[in-house]
């Protein structure tokens, strides 16, 4: 390729990237750094607060997430048994779930309010239980990031490093501690850093199950943006968040490519267990899992057909047990207000949002991803710097946006722009394998033989393009549909989606405000599980 063809290529990302990334960046920035703003005392304190409560929260819900996460590892990667694939299928789908549907199961479990006798019977106060929530919604969120990369460290470990041991004599502790410990060691750190990175970044789960009372830097962001507004300080914690985001995700590159370059054959470890303590711990902690991952997803929609409180200003007597009301509710504007917009419109605006999403993806993607499917220096330098927007949070990318663009934020085309800066890494990193895998013997063949450009593509490069061109796009519609950050921050009252919307409903008093949001968590767990299947049977038939 001509360098002024992968200059082509270049020039529609990277314009994307100048003008809705790196200039609102610049900005954030400039404001940052004023002195005045740096040395006030009060933003200081704001600032030490946040980033201390943000390390604190993600560092126990860090060490949470591997005292579950290690014994499951050993789980599946040590033993066979019944209903193996379905259960670690069902610890990886709240991984891939917006975070307002994985607070919005977590609030379905404990009611719609901390009551008084349940503060009585776990004898907590209401704010540490909401933290603990907090920490128990990252942990379901982030186990499968523990399972995947230390289970696939385990299944590496050749067995015969433990039978030399134990013929030398070496019990089972000695055998773990100088033998699996420090070949697990760079998996343990990958992982750890990994899980860190998700809960350091966490916000619709703070958020939704702890309100504004817990501020991490994110929610902080949060709050001087739209709530107490200081725009010159939610800039500074923006700035602080994103050098410790880049801070991390260059220390975890460096332990992956560690991780990478102790790479060994898979050895067939997997076995029934046979003695009673194999058995009781397999049993044990199959039935801790199955209780753990499947009675949010369950509750979920139960709670949405199921009337357990009066609704707001409700008197007489009142219909507990079985309903379809919440579902009703989505479409009727109850109070008849002229500025109501009815539930189910957010639902229209979400999926227009995700479709535009998507084709913007797409758009910008494919020259993208053509250019580094046969990468040259230039896509050495430019590579990186597509992949920045991963470092920044969503509620940061919604303050560049409100710095930059101002009253144009009126338009609503901003937020599939948001949502497109999120999903497009995803997207070219989906398309590069599919392009860099069709061999140019093909096309050359097809081309000696009379075919057109045209129909050379039609005949060769589409069948080998359509499906991961349809796994991107519905990986983007899929990030489109669960983003929460951004459009928190640039969405207008009159064009909702479904995580606003739940939301929205979370935050008011009432059991119908409670049960639509329920409702409404659920119509977006529908959607996003439909939306991982098509992405999963793609995988699965190409494998195949």
């Amino acid at each position: 390729m001509k360098p002024i063809h992968r200059i082509i290529l270049w020039l529609p990302p990277l314009t994307f990237l100048l003008v809705f990334f790196f200039y609102p960046l610049g900005n954030i920035l400039n404001l940052a750094f004023d002195p005045t703003v740096i040395l006030d005392p009060n933003n200081l304190r704001i600032t030490y607060h946040a980033t201390r409560f943000t390390f604190y929260q993600a560092i126990l819900s860090t060490l949470l997430t591997f005292l579950l996460g290690i014994p499951s590892a050993i789980l599946f990667s040590r033993f066979d048994f019944r209903g193996k694939s379905l259960l670690r299928a069902l610890t990886a789908v709240p991984f891939m779930l917006p975070t307002v549907v994985v607070a919005a199961a977590f609030n379905s479990v404990i009611g719609f309010q901390v009551t008084d006798y349940k503060l009585q019977v776990f004898d907590l106060q209401p704010s540490t239980f909401n933290f603990l929530l907090i920490l128990s919604a990252h942990v379901f969120y982030n186990t499968t990031i523990v399972i995947r990369i230390v289970g696939n460290a385990l299944s590496r470990l050749d067995p015969k490093l433990e039978g030399a041991a134990r013929s030398l004599g070496a019990d089972r502790f000695h055998v773990w501690k100088d033998i699996t410990l420090p070949l697990l060691r760079p998996a343990l750190f990958a992982s750890a850093l990994l899980v860190f990175m998700f809960d350091f970044t966490s916000f619709g789960v703070i958020l939704l199950l702890g309100g504004t009372s817990f501020s991490t830097l994110e929610v902080e962001i949060y709050l001087r943006v739209l709530k107490l507004p200081n725009l010159p300080l939610a800039a500074l914690l923006s700035v602080i968040q994103l050098i410790f985001t880049i801070i991390f995700a260059l220390i975890y590159s460096r332990a992956v490519h560690h991780a990478s370059t102790q790479t060994a054959p898979r050895f067939s470890l997997a076995r029934p267990p046979k003695k009673l303590s194999e058995r009781f711990f397999v049993f044990t902690l199959y039935a801790l899992l199955i209780l753990f991952f499947l009675l949010p997803l369950i509750s979920l929609p139960i709670r949405s057909l199921t009337r357990l409180e009066a609704d707001r200003g409700q008197r007489g007597e009142i219909q507990y047990g079985f309903t379809v009301d919440y579902y009703r509710e989505l479409f009727i504007n109850r109070r008849g207000s002229v500025f109501y917009v009815p539930p189910i419109q957010a639902a229209a605006n979400s999926l227009g949002y995700a479709a535009l999403t998507a084709l913007f993806s797409l758009t910008l993607g494919y020259p993208a991803a053509y250019a580094l499917a046969k990468p040259s220096r230039l896509e050495q330098i430019l590579d990186p710097l597509i992949m920045l927007p991963l470092g920044a949070s969503a509620v940061m990318l919604g303050l560049g946006f409100i710095i930059t663009f101002g009253r144009m934020l009126a338009s609503p085309f901003f937020v599939p722009i948001a949502h497109t800066l999120i999903a497009l890494p995803f997207v070219i990193r989906t398309l590069q394998p599919a392009l860099a895998s069709i061999p140019n013997r093909l096309r050359e063949s097809a081309a000696m033989l009379g075919a057109s450009p045209f129909r050379v593509w039609q005949t060769v490069d589409f069948p080998i393009l359509s499906r991961a061109t349809i796994s991107a796009a519905t990986f983007a519609f899929t990030v489109s549909l669960g983003e929460f950050g951004a459009t928190l921050l640039l969405t207008r009252p009159e064009y909702p989606t479904i995580p606003i919307a739940i939301q929205r409903f979370l935050s008011q008093p009432g059991g119908l405000n409670y049960g639509q949001g329920m409702a409404m968590a659920t119509l977006l767990l529908v959607l996003t599980t439909a939306s991982i299947m098509v992405i999963e049977k793609i995988r699965i038939t190409e494998e195949f």
